[in-house]
């Protein structure tokens, strides 16, 4: 098994993730008329245009000015004839407030999207342990479910914001309230292995996400950044740390 990194990512499946900040609200009508763009990207396999949030984790406040873009290719070849010639990352360079793009090599998944495990054709890779890992964590939350899992949200919320080696993280998700999502960079896996296990708010949450069923379909999965480019809230996370 190869190393990830940008020499070993040429020819085998990669994802990107696309954060983009509009002047206005009136990019929402880009959820629409972007969706048949997408579907004839040759080499995209897998993607979700997303809403974001205004918390580090699943929130209900959204923002509607900064939409983004989850993105599996079959390479990294196709990846840049997109960023190159498609009109949707035509228009985020000439429309976008504040845009920020990273390449991801998947590092392992579990669960599913929408029926679908988007990494069924990515080669596995070992990570050396050291470096940035990025995290995309999704659900599909049962309807009678959504009170519990919305009371609990403010206490991650307020961990992850003081949480020691979280880079930065944002909720997104594709319907509101019920299909939610957060992605988030980390310094290593060390620093997402201790939120994970070793914080009160995050373990409770999980035992109550585990024993009362709240979700009806999830994915979890890690990936190592390997090129980034842009800002994320006036920086780039993955370069300098996100000021609290």
């Amino acid at each position: 098994m190869a190393a990830p990194g940008r020499e070993a990512a040429d020819n085998r499946v990669i994802a990107s993730f696309h954060l983009i900040r509009y002047a206005g609200v009136g990019a929402m009508r880009h959820m629409a008329f972007d969706r048949p763009l997408l579907r004839g990207t040759a080499g995209l396999s897998f993607w979700r245009l997303l809403g974001t949030g205004r918390g580090r984790s699943m929130t209900l406040g959204a923002d509607l000015r900064r939409w983004a873009l989850f993105a599996v290719w079959d390479g990294e070849p196709a990846l840049e004839e997109f960023l190159a010639r498609s009109p949707v990352a035509g228009r985020w360079r000439e429309e976008a407030e504040e845009s920020w793009h990273v390449r991801l090599v998947p590092l392992g998944s579990r669960g599913r999207w929408g029926g679908r495990d988007p990494f069924a054709a990515a080669e596995p890779v070992r990570s050396s342990g050291n470096g940035p890992v990025a995290v995309l964590t999704r659900a599909s939350i049962r309807p009678g479910r959504l009170m519990a899992f919305y009371r609990s949200v403010p206490g991650v919320n307020r961990r992850l914001h003081r949480q020691e080696g979280c880079l930065a993280s944002i909720g997104i998700g594709e319907w509101p309230l019920a299909r939610q999502a957060t992605f988030s960079l980390w310094e290593d896996e060390a620093a997402v292995t201790r939120f994970a296990y070793r914080t009160d708010e995050h373990l409770t949450v999980i035992g109550r996400v585990r024993g009362e069923d709240w979700y009806a379909e999830e994915l979890f999965a890690r990936f190592v950044p390997y090129a980034s480019q842009g800002t994320w809230d006036g920086q780039d996370p993955l370069h300098t740390p996100i000021a609290e």
